[in-house]
This record gives structure tokens, sequence and C-alpha cells, in this order.
């Protein structure tokens, strides 16, 4: 059945159109995910598609018999209890579910906690919880009259609690429209994407990997038609520039014609560029930051949040910390920044380390400031030097003078972002990063850490941001415990499954003592290499390769448009390329090795 029929939606913000003329229909069964760079106005489509907004322009046809539900990253929870908020007024009969729902999103012992004084993070799992409960256990009479709208559902939940939803949302059998940073859950949840991208909207079938290459596909065709437009141009600019005489005999409707090609610019799809803060990263020395012994509780009656933790990060260390909600993942990232004095044991930082922290609150921003001044500072007024560091950071001039105010929740992220990365530093700590970040920006610091000369540890539920950024892993588990992992997200999962969960951490090996996880001084026997140093020479042979990669591709190109007749260029751009390929094929047996080495 139709739930809901949408045409020639629209809305703008001062200076900017959101989208424009964008008509769908969504149906029993369809599973549409919303993607765009942060202040395309994927949340107010959601607002507008789920009748809690009005659209500039436009109707929205809800079917007959349907029913909304949607997770709104802008509403309140009530007063009252947990319970209250989550199914108000309901029957003692489905206060199990609610139970059940609190739990899985590990909120269960707060079911009678007031509201007011929640977090930011367990307010937002309320009301999902509130959401699921409204739409129904599923297999209901109306099941299938349901439209639900999730935005950022998996923002403040952990790995198994992502899995949990993942699997409920899988056997909903109505309409789901879903915008998430999740590459995992947008990928197995969705059968159609719709692209919000500069006031114009895209759709693609299939899920997010679909819709990559579709992506893909509109950027060849937009570098095509910008080579066809310059070689138009190039034409063009020859036949206004033959002087004022010849020009004033020929029709005006061509001389528009020309101006227009000259003018005009092929549209390719928003992507974020590099990162422009590698070559100023201050070179960090042996020590980094060191934990000998460091245990931590909020108080001497508390429970221990983790004790005996041992732990020497690398200079080129690439660290994920995972653990289910409330087991002291935040806790112990704010005492190696030295935000957090531990309870016992010892913190020491090298001297060399310039310490730079991204945590969920992000920097405190006034929003009555502008843009362009947040990121001058107190001290002087922005100039030409902020502008051109904003425009990297995808902040147009428009958006450059824009209160801080008016920032939508994900680009008020992403200057944050910028605020703390513009401080240089070379060791960087990140607690959930991902968390409204458009996919654009995540895979843009994604390729920025895979180059960043800097130590990274990083404390994440996203398992795509964790398999790209981390080669080991610290598991602090339910009793508390801290290990360290070698290989990263995927040999813990990996060592998650094929155990069972109490006993993961007891049969995981050790591998934080300070000897074992700091990489030494220089070449030491293949058989003495830890983990972490073998993690690290693989990462380097992975960039070396890409490189490579690139380099052939290039060499490929060139050969491909040499003249036939051109012996002498062919020799030399075919010798160039066989080195490329022998260099490749080095750095890949190399790889391989390291990767049996780190395996044995």
């Amino acid at each position: 059945m139709i739930l809901l029929d949408a045409t020639d939606l629209s809305a703008s913000r001062p200076g900017r159109q959101l989208f424009s003329d964008v008509s769908l229909t969504l149906s029993t069964g369809d599973r549409l995910g919303l993607v765009g760079i942060n202040g395309t106005g994927k949340s107010t489509l959601l607002r507008v598609l789920a009748g809690k907004a009005e659209p500039e322009a436009g109707t929205l046809r809800p079917g007959r018999g349907a029913r909304v539900v949607m997770l709104d990253q802008a509403d309140d929870l009530p007063a009252g209890t947990v319970r209250q908020a989550v199914a108000p007024g309901s029957h003692p009969e489905r206060e199990w579910e609610v139970d059940a729902i609190l739990s899985r999103l590990g909120i269960g012992d707060l079911v009678d906690a007031p509201t007011d004084r929640l977090s930011g993070g367990q307010a937002k799992r309320v009301a999902l919880a509130r959401a699921l409960v409204e739409v129904g256990p599923g297999g209901g009479p109306d099941d299938d009259a349901v439209l639900l709208i999730l935005d950022e559902p998996t923002n403040h939940l952990d790995i198994d609690a992502i899995a949990w939803l993942e699997d409920r949302l899988a056997s909903h059998r109505g309409g789901l429209i879903l915008v998430t940073h999740d590459r995992h859950v947008l990928d197995r949840l969705t059968n159609r994407i719709l692209e919000l991208d500069r006031g114009k909207h895209f759709t693609h079938d299939g899920g997010y990997s679909s819709y990559l290459e579709a992506r893909f596909e509109r950027e060849a065709q937009a570098a095509t038609a910008e080579q066809v437009r310059k070689n138009l141009a190039k034409k063009e600019l020859a036949w206004l520039r033959r002087g004022a005489p010849a020009r004033t005999s020929k029709p005006k409707a061509h001389i528009r014609s020309a101006t227009a090609i000259v003018n005009a610019r092929a549209e390719a799809p928003a992507r974020r560029g590099e990162l422009p803060l590698h070559t100023e990263t201050p070179r960090l020395g042996d020590q980094v930051i060191e934990l000998h012994g460091v245990g931590h509780r909020w108080g001497a009656d508390e429970p221990w949040l983790f004790r005996g933790v041992d732990l020497m990060l690398d200079p080129r260390e690439r660290l994920g910390v995972v653990g289910p909600n409330g087991a002291g993942k935040s806790t112990l990232l704010h005492v190696m920044a030295g935000r957090i004095a531990p309870a016992e044991g010892r913190v020491v930082t090298g001297s060399t380390v310039e310490l730079a922290v991204w945590d969920q609150r992000g920097a405190d921003l006034d929003p009555a400031m502008r843009v362009r001044d947040a990121v001058a500072g107190p001290a002087r007024k922005a100039d030409w030097s902020d502008a051109s560091l904003l425009e990297r950071f995808w902040f147009d001039g428009d958006a450059q003078w824009a209160p801080i105010g008016t920032l939508s929740g994900g680009e008020r992220r992403r200057l944050q972002l910028l605020l703390t990365l513009a401080q240089r530093p070379n060791v960087l700590l990140l607690d959930e990063p991902t968390n409204d970040l458009d996919l654009e920006s995540l895979r843009a610091l994604e390729d920025f850490l895979d180059d960043w000369p800097g130590a990274l540890v990083v404390v994440s539920h996203d398992r795509a941001f964790l398999e790209r950024t981390v080669a080991d892993v610290v598991v602090i588990d339910e009793t508390h415990d801290v290990e360290r992992l070698p290989g990263g997200y995927a040999t813990w999962e990996q060592s998650r499954r094929h155990q069972p969960r109490a006993a993961s951490a007891a049969a995981a090996p050790k591998a934080a003592k300070p000897k074992a996880a700091r990489a030494g001084g220089g070449t030491p026997a293949v058989k003495t290499r830890t983990p972490s140093t073998l993690n690290r020479l693989m990462r380097d042979a992975e960039k070396e390769m890409r490189k490579l990669e690139r380099q052939r591709e290039r060499l490929a190109e060139q050969l491909a448009e040499v003249d036939g007749a051109d012996h002498v260029r062919l020799a030399e751009v075919g010798q160039e390329l066989a080195a490329a390929d022998a260099a490749l094929a080095d750095v890949e047996e190399r790889w391989l090795a390291l990767g049996e080495e780190l395996e044995g």
C-alpha cells in the first residue's frame, strides 16, 4: 500500500536553496536512505515528510490508513519518568516491551529515572525507544501501514545495540526512511537512496554501495562534460577575441551562447577535498603517552571503571577503544588527555606531545558568533587565511558569515572538527567522531587520518570508521577489564563471534604491557616485532601501493594517448609503466609477508 506521496517539495534557508522539486512515493516495503553533505536539508526534508514542518512549495498526501512515526533529533522529551516518556498511558501488558527495548539500547536501569536528569546521549536513546514502541513489536495487523522515519538512530548506541537495531528494522514490514552516517546500516537496510546535493536531488536504486557506483558514474560524466566545455570555450574565446569590428557584425544570440559556454562549468557531485593540515604537524618524539597501572572510579564507594591499565602509545599509533556504553571508554580517553586525574596509577606525557581532543560535546561555540570569527579566535580579526581554511573545510562564502546558531547540527560538528585540527596536534584523541558528520566528511576525515603522521586514539561504535582507521583495539568489557588486541576491529569482532562474551576477555592475548605495546628503535629481528609495529608497517605498505597504483593508472593513460608513430615516446612511457608494475609487485610481496608474520 502507498504510505506517503510527495510532489515537488522545496525548502530553503537564508542565502541557500536546500532542495527543490523533490517528488517521491513511499510504499510498504520501501527502504529509503537519505544522504548528502551537512547543511543540504536532510533533517528538514524528514520533518516535512513526517508532517512536522511545512514545505515552501509542493504537496504531501499520506496514504489512507497509514501512520507516520518519526525519530527527530530536534524533539525534546516530556517531563516525567523514562517509562512515561517512552510509552505514555500504555497498558501494563506492554510494559515488558518497554523494558526489553530500553535494555537492548543500554538504558534498562533508567526506566524510572526522571527525563530531566538524563545526559544528551541517554535522552537520544530514550527518544529512539519511544519511536520503536510507537511502531509496535512487529507482526501486528497494521505493521505494514507504518512509515518509520529515523534521523541518525545509531548516534550514542554501542556496537551491540546497533546490531540489534539493524535486525529490528530489517523485520519491519512497513516503510522506512533513514538518515545515518553508519555505512553498514545504510547498506543493509536500504533499497533506494535519495541524494541531496546543493539544491538538487538524485535517486539511486539499491543500497549504499550502489549509490557509490552511481555517484562515481556521475562524477565521470561531469568530468567528461567539463572537458568538452573547455574545448568549446577555447574555440569560442578565440571567436570572441577576433576584434571589435568583426564582433559587432556577429549575431547577438551567438555572442550570448559563446559567453554562456565560457562561463558555464559542469558540476560534479559535492566531494570533500583533502584536509590541508598534514604539512604543519609538529614532529613527535619516541615518548608519547604512557599509562602505568592506571585505574579510575568516581568515588571511594563507587565501583571501578577500569584498573591496572598499562599502555604505551607508539608515535604512529592507530588505536581504537571499544566496549559497551558505560564501560568507561570516554573516561579512559580523558585520563590519557590529562583532563581527569586517575584514581590510581600514573600517566606520563612526552615533552613533544601537542595534544588535541575532539569529544562528543566539541568546543563550546557562541551561537551568535560568526563562523569566520570563531576560527580567527578572540585575539585578532578574521582574514584571507581564515577564509581559505574554511573553504577547504567546505564552508562557502555565505556559510563563513553565518551565525553559528544557524548552522545545522552536522555543520557545527564539522566546525568543531576544524577548530580541533587547526591546532596542528601530533596526538589526536577522538571520542565518537562520526556522530552527526555526513558521509563525505567521514570519508575525508578517514583519508586525512590515513596519511596523518601523528598518533591517534579513537573511541567509536562506527564499524566502518574503525575498519578504516585503527590497527589495534583496547577492549573494556562488562567486567571492566581492559585488554589490547592486535588486528583492529575485525579481529575483535571475530573473537566475539567465536567465544562466549564472558570468556572473550580472558581468552584474548595480553598485549597492553609497556614493553610489548611500544615499537622500539632501530630494526628489530622479525620475530621480536610487536603487532603494533607490524600493523604500522602494513599501513605504510598499503599507502605505498595506493601511490604506485595511481602512478600506474596515469602512465597507462599517457600510453594510450601517445601517437602510435612516436616510437621514442612509446618506449619511454612503456619503460616507466614496467618499472611501476615491478615496484608495485615488490610492495605487494612485502605486504603479504608482513601479514603472514602478524598472523603467525
